[in-house]
Order: structure tokens, then sequence, then C-alpha cells
């Protein structure tokens, strides 16, 4: 007699990370393309592992063969498929670690002008080195927001829009009254212009609310304010980190699990967006490099599309105008 075993699987949870100098359309936004054959299109067309590699921790990797878990990567991001049947416990947590894999990720993508300094220091109460990276995000379904309701609600991995800080830097968003708005230079006294007049018309970009706080051991002196602590689980060259846990008490829309513990249906769908740069576009004679013209707001760099009236900029070059140590302005210089 021969013995089988059936076990059918279902979507955990897939995360996506979705970058928009490659969706937008010049100054539209992908969500807003009217088109819907064109979204399609774009999204057959996106590969994120051209620019950015997933990966779960090894401790995350050992949870998920131990529940029966598929991993897989994907042109989006990843998804985890759980057997039917298996109950996931309520505690469990998911790592995965976010690495840059081509570095005109930083020539195009917002906020990214934020050094991410690793700082190592001794304990002395412990007789321990505590290492720490600066500015790393954490995305994570505890603290990730919506946008819609119902079978439409989109979940983000981005925590809501800040308001402004005064010690916010070039690029950082902010929403001001409902408007989404946007640094053009470093705090105090930056420069702005509006994104949107109504931030919730538009996804949770990945900003500067999405570092969290570091707390650090009683009595450890020169942590930095923001970032994550270096483990063995997460190596120095971590640009972000993803943390996904079972239940999300106060919206189970972002849960993984059903009230009996086994993967909803349909299991949660988690974005990432990477808003792309906006730069001042100057217009300067090829021949003796004078300037000819300028655009009055900064416009988006989009590989589809122009956001400007005339030729728009290689999202390669972007120049930043400074005043001492304060950016004042990003610039993208277009010789003709």
């Amino acid at each position: 007699m021969t013995e089988s075993i059936n076990n059918r699987y279902q979507r955990l949870f897939q995360i996506r990370l979705l970058h928009h100098y490659w969706l937008d359309e010049g100054g539209t936004c992908f969500d807003l393309i009217a088109s819907q054959a064109t979204r399609e299109e774009r999204l057959l067309s996106y590969d994120m592992r051209s620019f950015l590699a997933v990966a779960p921790t090894a401790v995350t990797a050992q949870l998920l063969d131990g529940l029966g878990c598929v991993y897989k990567n994907s042109a989006l991001g990843c998804m985890v498929a759980a057997p039917q049947a298996r109950v996931i416990p309520d505690d469990a947590i998911f790592e995965f670690l976010v690495t840059v894999q081509n570095a005109a990720f930083f020539n195009y993508t917002a906020l990214t002008l934020r050094l991410q300094k690793i700082y190592e220091i001794f304990h002395q109460p412990e007789k321990k080195i505590y290492r720490y990276k600066e500015h790393v995000p954490l995305f994570s379904n505890l603290t990730g927001a919506s946008r819609g309701t119902g079978p439409g609600k989109a979940l983000f991995l981005s925590t809501e829009f800040p308001a402004l800080s005064a010690d916010d830097k070039v690029e950082a968003l902010f929403v001001s009254g409902n408007s989404l708005v946007q640094l053009t230079g470093d705090q105090p006294g930056a420069g702005t212009h509006q994104i949107a007049p109504q931030a919730t018309n538009l996804p949770v970009y990945v900003n500067q609310a999405d570092v969290q706080a570091i707390v650090p051991p009683a009595g450890l002196v020169g942590a930095p304010a923001r970032g994550i602590q270096l483990t063995d689980e997460i190596p120095d060259h971590v640009f972000a980190l993803i943390r996904l846990c079972a239940i999300r008490p106060d919206d189970t829309e972002f849960s993984l699990i059903d009230a009996d513990g086994h993967a909803k249906s349909p299991g949660p769908v988690f974005d990432i967006r990477f808003k792309g740069r906006s730069t001042t576009w100057q217009y300067l004679n090829k021949s003796t490099g004078a300037l000819i013209s300028a655009e009055s707001n900064p416009l988006p760099l989009t590989h589809y599309g122009n956001a400007g009236s005339k030729q728009k900029p290689s999202e390669g070059v972007v120049k930043a105008v400074q005043s001492g140590d304060k950016i004042t302005q990003l610039v993208s210089e277009i010789f003709i």
C-alpha cells in the first residue's frame, strides 16, 4: 500500500519593494496612472533585483524551515507560503535584510543622503562592545500605515508621514495641513515644495520616521540617536531591515494569521515604496557652461516620461549645492 501526504500551501505574506523612479510616468504617480493596462505592463517589466536584494536572516530561515514554509524571491520582492493546516505561533517574528546591489540606487532615490555610519562602543559594566548602524530604516507591520478601506485597502510597511521636525534634512517628507511636502534643503530654514495637495491620495513612501530611536543600555555613551543595533544576524552592509510579527493587535489587516493561527486567506500583501528623487533642473550651455535657464520648482526624476517641458536629466548626475555643511538645493545640470 502506497502512503501519500498532500500539503496545500497558502500565502502567508508577500512583500513588494516598489521604486517610483521605475514606475511613475513623469510627474504622474504610478498609482494615479489612468490606464490599468499601463500599470500592469509597468509591473511586468519591473525588477527590483537589479538594485536591491532581500533575504531572511539566519534565524528567520530556520523558523520558516521548521514551520514547513516556502520562501521565494521575485522581481517585485519576496513571498512566504505556509501549509494551510500549519499553526503559526502568535509570537512568531520574521526578519529580512535589504541590501543595495547597485550604487546607482542612491542617485535616483529620495532620502538617501543620510550617512549610515557604524558605531562601535565599549560598555564597561558588561565588558561588551555594542555595534550600531545609524539611519537604517526598520519596516514593520506593527507600525505600517494604510490607504483605503475594505478589499482595496493598501498596506504599507512605512510609518505615516510625520510632521516637520527642526532637524530634518534635505528630501525629508512631511505633512502640512493635508498636503504632502518635501524639503529642498537642510533644516533650519529649508525650502520646501509640495508633492501633492492631499497626502492620502499617494502611497506611503519610505520616510525619515522609518528610522527608529535607539535605546542603548544604561551607562552606554556615544550611541547614535536613530538606527539599528548590528548583531551576528544583521551584517554591516545592511541598508534596511524588515520585521513582520504574526499578529498586529490594533489592526488585524496587518496580521499574518487568523484567530486559529493559520495563514489568512488571502495572505496580506505589504508594500515598501521608494520615492524617486526630485531636483531643480538647470539648463547650461554645453560649450561655455553658462546658465541658460532653470525650472522654478524641483521636478521628479523618472525612467518613463518627462516631468518637465524640456529635455530631462540623467538620473546619474545630481549636484548638492551647499552652504558650509548645510545642503541648500539638489540640482540636475542639463547641457544643451
